[in-house]
């Protein structure tokens, strides 16, 4: 290349450059989307919410929140991983990212490939509850009637092959009983129906029960860990059961579609992580049974790796089989 068409390129490398910098630090241009996996008021929609609204803040920009409710998490996941505007995400559970491919034969994604883990937003406590209006007053009631009657106690579930179904399948099987499973589509409609007395029992998120129980609507039998949690310590654990080993939990997390820019997910884990250390955000999700994490890409990517090999391990014990 001659030295005048060095001189006469120079300026427009120089635009170019400018222009690419400036498109790196320009995120987020728009609005972003958070597609929940579940439907408004389970606990994946309270967290999103939560965490939405003060991350609008913090960027300048607000947050979308878009319930996709249905397939345990399915519908939300695939919509996710087809968007490529680098400002849609997928805020979900184990069941959509570490479950479902243990209990479907056909996944319209493949976790690891089809997304790029940006953090585990937080962790879950889970609850078994009744009706206030249930004669069960205990565990030891509720797999008593279930004794009794096998097939007669029924659970609701967030959706087959869900937590809030894995969990009430495994009390099921360490207790040797057999109980009706109704899954729904979210933890909100099963909870209505809980609350109607269409079902017997949940043992589902903590953020979406909680609120109810302490409103006198939903009664409290044990807290799905092995010790009592401090958002709910009058409520005894599994440990104090006669079942320790049924020890179940929970977590949200975000994730991108894969090919976002590195660039845009260390910016937005970091922007969140921020968020998660407030004081009144800590408070809130504390009191509602949820911890604060705020992970790393790399540490939620090796967490969801080590939940997958859990879940299916739990998945063969509750005798669940793909279909």
């Amino acid at each position: 290349m001659t030295p005048t068409a060095k001189r006469l390129l120079a300026p427009l490398a120089l635009c170019l450059a400018t222009a690419t910098a400036h498109a790196q630090t320009a995120w987020p241009s728009q609005p972003l989307k958070f597609v929940v996996s579940q439907s408004a008021g389970g606990s994946i929609d309270i967290a999103a919410r939560l965490i939405g609204q003060k991350l609008g803040e913090a960027l300048g920009k607000a947050v979308v929140i878009d319930n996709r409710a249905g397939a345990n998490g399915m519908i939300a996941g695939e919509a996710v991983a087809r968007a490529n505007d680098g400002h849609t995400f997928l805020m979900t559970s184990p069941s959509a990212l570490t479950i479902n491919q243990h209990i479907y034969k056909k996944v319209p994604y493949e976790t690891l490939r089809d997304f790029a883990p940006v953090t585990q937003t937080t962790s879950i406590s889970f609850l078994l509850v009744v009706n206030t209006t249930s004669p069960y007053k205990s565990v030891a009631d509720l797999i008593s009637a279930a004794k009794a009657k096998p097939g007669s106690v029924r659970f609701a579930s967030a959706g087959i092959g869900n937590q809030s179904q894995l969990a009430a399948e495994l009390l099921a099987d360490a207790a040797g009983v057999n109980m009706l499973h109704v899954p729904y589509k979210g933890e909100a409609p099963a909870i209505n129906d809980l609350l109607g007395g269409q079902v017997d029992f949940i043992f589902g998120t903590m953020p979406a029960l909680l609120a109810q129980v302490k409103a006198g609507k939903l009664r409290a039998l044990a807290v799905g860990q092995p010790q009592r949690s401090a958002a709910a310590p009058d409520i005894p654990s599994m440990a104090e059961t006669s079942y320790p080993g049924v020890a179940v939990s929970g977590w949200t997390g975000l994730v991108a579609p894969a090919g976002t820019p590195p660039a845009v997910l260390k910016r937005l884990q970091e922007e969140i992580a921020k968020v998660l250390a407030m004081p009144d955000v800590r408070e809130t999700l504390s009191k509602a049974g949820a911890d604060p994490v705020g992970s790393s890409p790399e540490q939620f990517t090796a967490f969801i790796r080590s939940e997958t090999i859990k879940w299916g391990v739990a998945v063969k014990r509750a005798g669940i089989t793909p279909e």
